[in-house]
């Protein structure tokens, strides 16, 4: 399935869903801080497991096992 729409035309369309959503549901302080955090805790988690990606690549190039 293709979309005849351009890059800028799909991201306002997102935005202006977004906006909407935002306008008719916004988030309590609390619900801010829970998201806030929870992203916070995602990219720790995402830079644990590149580093862990790194570290076995490393040790495999080390042993030879990969070039």
């Amino acid at each position: 399935m293709s979309l005849d729409i351009s890059k800028d035309e799909l991201l306002a369309v997102v935005r202006e869903a977004i906006q909407e959503a935002v306008e008719v549901h916004p988030l309590s302080p609390d619900e801010v801080q829970w998201v806030r955090l929870a992203i916070k805790a995602e990219a720790e988690r995402a830079a644990l497991r590149k580093a862990r990606s790194e570290e076995h690549t490393s040790e495999l190039q080390s042993r030879g096992l990969i070039s």
